[in-house]
């Protein structure tokens, strides 16, 4: 079998045969002499012993092999579906809203918000996750996730709305005792439906609120702010 050489002088790389191991010779580039290894002082890189657990095959060859952790690649694709998807429910949104069909009915608010919230919190999961750890949901798996979510984000946006029509004024520090612990809590649902940390439970929450803020704008309903004043006319 050959063996790898470097010139130690004009750093030229060849091979020559192994019944020179051990011998020296001249560089047949610049004429230096070169020690030529032998055959014990050979490198060999071992590698997958961590697998052998697993046995070999007939032919020595290891059965185990390492898990590939899969990349979550955001195709450009979906990008645009989303982004035309949102576009039709905020003018969805508008449109119906301006025959006040959301701000006569709660029922019917309660509806458009469970028809577009689970498309939310799968959007929100599949752009903030980077476990290192864990493989994405996928499939049905993410989508009973982002329903069961969706249905307890409505909830608790529901009940932010009633506590605010009826217990804030116009005083700042009235909406930060009931936005903190609103916050929090929406963030420990998005970490214990999509395994998140509390952080990005936190953004994902944060991002579902900024969208039905907006939402809540375009539907005829005005301003979150605008809620207390609703509630005391």
């Amino acid at each position: 079998m050959p063996i790898q050489v470097t010139c130690p002088g004009c750093l030229k790389r060849f091979h020559v045969s192994d019944k020179f191991a051990g011998q020296k010779g001249p560089c047949p580039n610049c004429k230096t002499v070169i020690q030529i290894p032998r055959k014990e002082d050979e490198v060999v890189i071992h590698g997958g012993e961590e697998f052998d657990f697993a046995g070999k095959d007939a032919r020595g060859r290891a059965i185990g092999k390492p898990i590939l952790r899969e990349q979550t690649v955001i195709q450009p694709g979906l990008i645009a579906a989303v982004a035309a998807g949102v576009i039709a429910v905020f003018v969805s949104a508008g449109i119906l809203g301006r025959g006040g069909l959301f701000r006569d009915s709660l029922v019917m608010c309660g509806l458009g918000l469970l028809i577009v919230s689970p498309a939310l919190t799968a959007g929100g999961y599949k752009f903030l996750y980077h476990s290192e750890e864990l493989l994405p949901y996928r499939g049905k798996p993410l989508w009973l996730r982002a329903a069961i979510c969706a249905v307890l984000y409505v909830a608790l946006w529901g009940f932010f709305e009633y506590l605010a029509s009826q217990f804030l004024g116009g005083e700042l520090f009235e909406w930060i005792i009931l936005v903190a612990p609103v916050l929090c809590g929406g963030a420990f649902l998005g970490l214990i439906c999509f395994d998140l940390d509390f952080g990005s439970g936190f953004l994902h929450f944060s991002f579902y609120v900024a969208v039905i803020v907006l939402l809540r704008r375009v539907a005829g309903l005005g301003w979150v702010w605008e809620i207390a004043k609703q509630g005391s006319s």
